[in-house]
């Protein structure tokens, strides 16, 4: 599993307090929103969409704010205007960063990702600087103890899955992004736990970093994340297992 895909579920494992988890949903139902702004409304034919609304219903948000989200996407309901920015960065070690914000000031979004990087020893590059260095792609996270990794990577590749990685406790598949939906449901049929599944950019190559770097790198992305205005970062750090237990405890 790469780096930031274990730091994320190390997250979600521990929990959020109820500001936290609150702040949470509002970012989950925005992405809800503009997903079906731009792709429409069903999730049969909007991959985003699909994503968008099986994310939320895993951090258990409510069925009832998720179609509200939906409806104000495709314009049933009154709905914010948000629009979509990237920024890109490096890190402590020479982490490659890539930020993605859904706002409705973009003047303040840039604003507060320059003062993450600034304030957590990262710097902020041109655009086109490390987006090459990530793919986009479906991830979905089977509970290693559901299934082994051959069964998964049989059922995974059928559906139309690229590769399968284990972990000690869990089985990352990677797909296409319009695949991940029907490999997650293929999983899903085959009785398999899903921990969790998400669209993402995944690194092409990855920087292993040693404990003073890893704490140093884990701030500015966890300062990144808490930012009203963002959505997601990825970064391509490589961290041990141990390392990424020892920071977490």
């Amino acid at each position: 599993m790469s780096g930031h895909s274990k730091w994320s579920t190390i997250k979600r494992k521990k929990g959020a307090a109820d500001a936290q988890r609150s702040k949470m949903w509002g970012k989950l139902l925005r992405f809800v929103e503009v997903a079906a702004r731009e792709g429409g409304g069903s999730v049969d034919s909007n991959p985003t969409l699909a994503a968008a609304v099986q994310k939320a219903k895993e951090s258990s948000v409510p069925n009832d704010n998720i179609q509200r989200a939906i409806k104000r996407g495709t314009g049933e309901l009154e709905g914010e205007s948000y629009e979509e920015t990237s920024y890109e960065g490096y890190g402590p070690g020479g982490v490659a960063i890539l930020v993605h914000c859904l706002t409705n000031n973009r003047n303040r979004a840039a604003q507060d990702v320059r003062s993450a990087f600034n304030g957590f020893g990262g710097k902020l590059s041109e655009p086109g600087a490390v987006s090459w260095m990530f793919e986009p792609k479906g991830i979905v996270i089977v509970s290693g103890s559901s299934a082994s990794e051959d069964d998964v990577f049989l059922i995974a590749a059928d559906a139309g899955a690229e590769d399968v990685r284990s972990s000690d406790e869990s089985i990352e598949v990677i797909t296409p992004p319009d695949a991940l939906k029907p490999v997650r449901d293929a999983l899903e049929g085959a009785g398999m736990a899903i921990e969790s599944s998400d669209l993402t950019q995944v690194p092409k190559t990855t920087i292993a970093l040693d404990e003073s770097d890893a704490k140093k790198v884990l701030r500015l992305v966890d300062s990144l994340e808490e930012l009203d205005d963002v959505q997601d970062v990825y970064a391509n750090f490589d961290i041990s297992d141990e390392i990424l237990e020892a920071v977490a405890g």
